[in-house]
């Protein structure tokens, strides 16, 4: 599957996705607001019907016009004749109440014109924090002083009618987990993308590098099975020679895919002696001369530590400083200098290698100690290797309790700097 059409797919998921969203959000909003209104009309009622009940126990033949008035979302005041007993004034809000179906938690104050004050105020299973925001609320109303008023105020009214909304609620919560898988899945296609492109860049590379020493091979098998080679001495040992190089340098890369076989750290068996750093680093040197005098390069130590012996397994310690050289040399285009120096730090011993060669890409330094990966090149195969090799720098440093970290900018060299313990706890 090409990039453009996992895009194709990815937006086309994502404006579905949109879509119903969208959607649901817009009947959700409608649901509540259709919930919200028949609460408010119940409501409505039941406190028209209250003040016509006070106004048949008073006897009070007077028409009360549009008595409720609602303040605001969850608040609403209602007008009557004259003051009323608070006892009489509960009951009939919660018969009423239950009556319409309002199974909710409410407070009332009761205010009189004659004293501008409230006279009465109660509240109904309620904490301390709303009754003391309700009564808040009721003291600060402008109240008409020309007559008598009593005051409703819902505290969980929203809550109340999300309740009601149970199948939007549901559906709502299952659009969310579909929200979480889509992005799951998103992510997963989008590694598995980059786990193709990285498996296919690792055999392309495997083949190139595969490919150059059997051709080598078999010619050189070729030429000596011709008839009169062995009257060649010379020519014969010289095509031997190619033979075995060219075998040894295909052990040494079927040793480095094998060396995959190890990385587990579960599976990781590591040898434990005493080794000298500075030593093991003067060797390491020594080995890369001849490649290093070829390119007509150099590599320069500084060994600054004092305390430069560890605890741990001298292969593969050897091969995790072997591989950073080998990588600031092939990295670097022409003349390449490597410096490697080593410094104490607080029970560390830190080494760092650096180059000057062509840098890694800001975009690319995260992902430099995955497995397989190398810096995207194209098709171009000049420089050899199956980005295994940071990995398993990552992997031995990590396995005895040290870090790596890489230093670098484009076209200006990089530096690796591992610190590994003194002492292996």
């Amino acid at each position: 599957m090409n990039r453009k059409t996992i895009r194709t797919i990815i937006f086309l998921a994502l404006f579905s996705l949109i879509g119903i969203v969208a959607t649901q959000i817009f009947w959700v909003k409608n649901a509540y607001n259709l919930q919200e209104d028949q609460f408010n009309d119940r409501v409505h009622v039941a406190l028209t019907n209250v003040t016509h009940d006070l106004l048949d126990i008073h006897k009070d033949e007077s028409e009360l016009i549009n008595p409720v008035k609602q303040v605001s979302s969850n608040y609403y005041t209602v007008m009557i004749n004259d003051t009323v007993n608070p006892y009489l004034l509960e009951t009939l809000l919660r018969n009423e109440f239950v009556k319409r179906n309002i199974n909710i938690d409410f407070e009332y104050v009761i205010y009189d014109c004659f004293t501008d004050s409230i006279v009465f105020g109660d509240y109904i299973s309620l904490g301390e924090n709303e009754k003391d925001n309700i009564q808040s609320k009721s003291f600060n109303m402008k109240w008409d002083k020309d007559g008598h008023y009593f005051g409703i105020f819902f505290p969980s009214k929203e809550s109340y009618i999300i309740s009601k909304m149970g199948i939007w609620v549901f559906s709502s919560s299952i659009i969310l987990l579909i929200m979480v898988f889509f992005a799951y899945t998103i992510n997963v296609i989008l590694k598995q993308k980059k786990l193709s492109e990285t498996k296919n860049d690792f055999i392309n590379n495997i083949t190139h590098e595969f490919k150059t020493p059997i051709s080598t091979i078999s010619l050189s098998a070729d030429v000596l099975l011709q008839k009169d080679i062995i009257n060649q001495p010379e020519r014969l040992a010289n095509y031997a020679n190619i033979i075995k190089a060219e075998n040894d340098r295909l052990k040494n890369q079927v040793d480095k895919v094998l060396q995959l076989a190890t990385l587990n750290k579960s599976k990781l068996k590591l040898e434990d002696e005493n080794i000298d750093l500075h030593e093991l680093i003067t060797n390491s040197i020594t080995s890369f001369g001849l490649i290093i005098r070829e390119k007509e390069g150099e590599i320069s130590s500084h060994l600054k530590a004092t305390n430069y012996t560890i605890f741990g397994d001298k292969i593969h310690i050897t091969n995790t400083l072997h591989n950073l050289i080998d990588n600031a040399i092939k990295y670097s285009n022409n003349n390449p200098k490597v410096e490697i120096e080593t410094h104490d730090h607080n029970g560390f011993i830190e080494i760092s290698v650096k180059d000057n060669g062509i840098g890694i890409p800001k975009d690319s330094q995260k992902q430099i100690f995955d497995k397989f990966y190398r810096t995207p090149t194209g098709n171009i195969h000049d420089i050899k290797g199956f980005g295994l090799g940071l990995n398993y720098v990552k992997t031995i440093v990590e396995a005895y309790s040290g870090t790596v970290k890489l230093i670098s900018k484009e076209n200006e060299g990089s530096t690796f700097v591992i610190k590994l313990p003194l002492s292996r706890e």
